[in-house]
């Protein structure tokens, strides 16, 4: 890993608006603060009818940072990823540290979906999710917002906006925004795991 990217530097990037992507051919990260945000409104999020109906059927088990590794690595599998060898190091030890945390989807005792991000204050920093069975990763993001909601969390950050994102209700706001609501959010004291 470079001595450059360290968890405590991962976290003043965060606080500051800032957040890693590696290039997926050469794995260098750099940070990003996009000139429009995009955010998933706690009390906004969109639930489909089908969605709904999977949740209540209860066919996926919910855990919350019992895999965070294999969550991360099932995020990093795709054929062009920005989730680095380097950056699953630094968020394995910020989850290690009780800063990045993951929402898993099981079934049957098997992981088939989940996601990952940071936590900071009353903020969340939503990073990727990945999904082995249908609606996995839905049912998982559900329970994400469920839970920041209950610990009153008040920003749930989705970083760009995509027709992934805009389904599950993301919307775009520009940066001097973004930072106003992450300033607010910071000052705030939450907890998003129990001990």
């Amino acid at each position: 890993m470079s001595s450059l990217l360290t968890p405590e530097v991962l976290l003043l990037a965060y606080q500051r608006g800032y957040f890693p992507m590696a290039d997926p051919e050469t794995g260098e990260v750099a940070f990003y603060s996009p000139e429009v945000r995009a955010i998933i409104p706690l009390e906004r999020t969109r639930v489909s009818r089908s969605l709904r109906q999977t949740i209540r059927k209860g066919i996926y088990e919910i855990r919350i940072n019992t895999a965070f590794e294999a969550v991360i690595q099932g995020c990093a599998e795709r054929p062009y990823s920005w989730i680095s060898p380097e950056l699953i190091s630094v968020y394995t030890d910020l989850h290690y540290e009780g800063f990045a945390h993951s929402v898993e989807a099981w079934y049957q005792g098997r992981l088939v979906g989940g996601l990952y991000g940071v936590a900071l204050g009353g903020a969340f920093f939503g990073e990727s999710m990945f999904t082995r069975m249908r609606d996995a990763s839905k049912v998982a993001f559900v329970a994400l917002v469920e839970r920041l909601r209950q610990r009153g969390f008040v920003l749930l950050d989705a970083q760009y906006s995509n027709p992934h994102t805009q389904r599950l209700g993301a919307v775009e706001i520009p940066r001097y925004e973004y930072l106003r609501r992450l300033w607010e959010a910071l000052r705030l004291q939450r907890r998003f795991a129990d001990d």
